[in-house]
């Protein structure tokens, strides 16, 4: 077990999705939280059960969810996870108490990974201003207008916040998802 995986073991994550997750932008980085020891929990707007899905287009199965948006806090967690997936971090960032959810975690200083169009929900809680951040390409412009200096690289880390672009970057972004999630606190980074 290296060092990196020691920091992490044990730590709770939150995996924040709702219907239309990318499939494989959850599934492989709960893969490498929980190889390395972490506890992952699926939380939601809604109990149940949550849609994935390949390329936004085609189901791809459903993943339970653990606990509701409603009884969570940031507080009951060390780290979050966002996938992407176009209607997903849309329909997130709808609901006022997980934007809460997303915000409550940069204010305290955890560590926040987010790929693809999951940097939607960084945007809507109002931490993307002043990061430099990158996300899928079609998102650029409302980033920029966030106040985020977006770049086009596959894995950046600005203050605790770990952001890629694609499935493509996934190797990229589980290995800095895992050190910035073994450092634990951001908060004299923020």
């Amino acid at each position: 077990m290296t060092q990196q995986q020691k920091n992490v073991q044990g730590k709770k994550v939150a995996i924040l999705v709702a219907d239309g997750f990318e499939r494989v932008e959850l599934e492989q980085p709960r893969q490498a939280l929980q190889q390395a020891g972490a506890v992952t929990q699926v939380v939601s707007l809604k109990p149940g059960e949550v849609q994935g899905m390949n390329h936004d287009l085609e189901p791809a199965g459903k993943v339970k969810v653990d606990r509701t948006i409603t009884e969570v806090s940031a507080n009951d967690f060390d780290a979050l996870l966002l996938p992407g997936g176009t209607v997903n971090p849309d329909k997130l960032r709808l609901s006022p108490e997980a934007m809460a959810f997303v915000r409550a975690f940069y204010d305290a200083g955890k560590p926040i990974a987010a790929i693809c169009h999951g940097t939607w929900s960084l945007l809507e809680s109002g931490i993307s201003r002043g990061l430099r951040i990158t996300s899928w390409p079609s998102l650029q412009t409302d980033l920029r207008n966030s106040g985020a200096e977006w770049v086009d690289e596959e894995v950046v880390t600005d203050r605790g916040v770990v952001t890629s672009r694609k499935p493509d970057d996934l190797s990229a972004f589980n290995a800095k998802m895992l050190e910035e999630f073994a450092e634990g606190d951001h908060s004299a980074k923020r």
